[in-house]
């Protein structure tokens, strides 16, 4: 069964949205038969990257906001997140806009690295404060991973995966999606923000076990056959 997650590198609630899917995806006995695919989101196509300018700094001139009223608002989101064992470092997130990491989160899922590539990202941009828009920044995180750094770096020289992207914000679009995180179980429920853990779990063992009777095992008969590997 497949879960597709829509969400956005700058987003606090979709770091913590996805902890609380994986605790609920590692306490589920079906948890090997199921696929997550991440899709990408952009809560700000606007915003320009600004390495000087961290995330209070940049939501108190946005918001018309006192920095000390900013550094507040956020510092509730970080106690959240910290209930999740995530670290935020608002002081320290800086302004990116988000597409190229889109871009990258898809070199890695063409490689099946989608999911590593989200974990680094959002542990880059709340956690360490790297510029996540950054193309140095992005070969380093991919090679973390995995990835040929030459790869990396030719893709986001190029405009490769730049329709990928926009085909997936078109995509929630059409799914009525106004906000991120967003999972799709089985194109059949969905679920709009960073629930409790209680929520994934029901939620995932409602929409599994319909997909099961859906999709029967075979019920196979064994007999003398050859495999793959060759033995017979």
């Amino acid at each position: 069964m497949k879960v597709e997650i829509w969400s956005d590198v700058m987003c606090p609630f979709c770091y913590i949205g996805k902890r609380r899917f994986e605790d609920a995806l590692a306490q589920s006995p079906h948890r090997d038969e199921i696929e997550v695919e991440w899709k990408s989101f952009q809560l700000n196509p606007d915003m320009v990257t600004s390495p000087g300018t961290n995330i209070n700094q940049y939501l108190a001139k946005a918001k018309g906001w006192t920095l000390e009223q900013a550094e507040e608002m956020n510092a509730h989101v970080t106690g959240m997140a910290a209930e999740a064992g995530l670290t935020y470092n608002f002081d320290k997130a800086i302004v990116a806009n988000s597409f190229n990491a889109h871009r990258f989160s898809h070199l890695a899922k063409k490689h099946g690295l989608g999911d590593a590539a989200e974990e680094q990202l959002f542990k880059a941009y709340f956690t360490d404060g790297k510029n996540t828009d950054d193309i140095n920044t992005l070969i380093e995180l991919g090679t973390a991973i995995g990835l040929d750094a030459a790869e990396v770096k030719q893709t986001l020289e190029s405009d490769a995966y730049a329709g990928e992207v926009k085909e997936d914000i078109i995509e929630a679009q059409r799914l009525g999606v106004r906000g991120v995180p967003f999972f799709v179980l089985d194109r059949k429920y969905g679920i709009s923000g960073a629930q409790a853990v209680p929520v994934f779990e029901e939620t995932i063992e409602k929409a599994f076990t319909e997909w099961q009777q859906e999709n029967p095992k075979l019920d196979i008969i064994e007999g003398d056959s050859c495999g793959p590997d060759g033995n017979c």
